[in-house]
């Protein structure tokens, strides 16, 4: 059994739901977790948030954003507590960062990290990640099976 395929079976059995705002991983968890047999009983909804705009509409704080810059912990904080309370899942995850690129819009902030919160029984657990490889692509797979070992452990 991978990663993925052993997180939607705990969550399955604990009858939990999970949610996820992505950025830098872009709807990859989501995906991850679609390709399990069963994911329906722990997704209902997840969202890719690549823009400021729709990270706001989602419900993270301008003033947050300003404040911290959109390439923060502060910025995942609020990521994973808001898709946890507009999906009403048990488990909010938030990921915001930069996978080995500049981003023109934010110029600011180191190029290569993660920022990753999961909010769990009204407590936020952070973590950050630092990109490794060469391409986006094996980047974002490693990133992934970083937060599905996370949420594993709180579980």
């Amino acid at each position: 059994m991978d990663m993925i395929e052993k997180l939607v079976h705990e969550l399955t059995e604990k009858k939990l739901t999970i949610s996820f705002m992505e950025s830098a991983s872009g709807g990859g968890l989501a995906n991850a977790v679609t390709n399990v047999e069963g994911a329906s009983e722990v997704l209902g909804f997840s969202a890719v948030t690549y823009s400021n705009e729709f990270k706001i509409k989602m419900g993270v704080p301008q003033d947050v954003i300003l404040k911290y810059t959109v390439y923060s912990i502060e910025t995942a904080r609020e990521m994973a507590r808001s898709i946890k309370e507009f999906s009403h899942s048990s488990i909010g995850v938030g990921v915001t960062g930069k996978l080995n690129r500049v981003d023109k819009y934010n110029l600011y902030g180191d190029d290569h990290v993660v920022f990753v919160a999961v909010f769990y029984q009204g407590q936020f657990y952070e973590y950050s990640y630092r990109a490794q490889k060469k391409s986006q692509k094996e980047n974002k797979e490693d990133l992934i099976l970083f937060i599905a070992e996370r949420i594993l452990e709180l579980l």
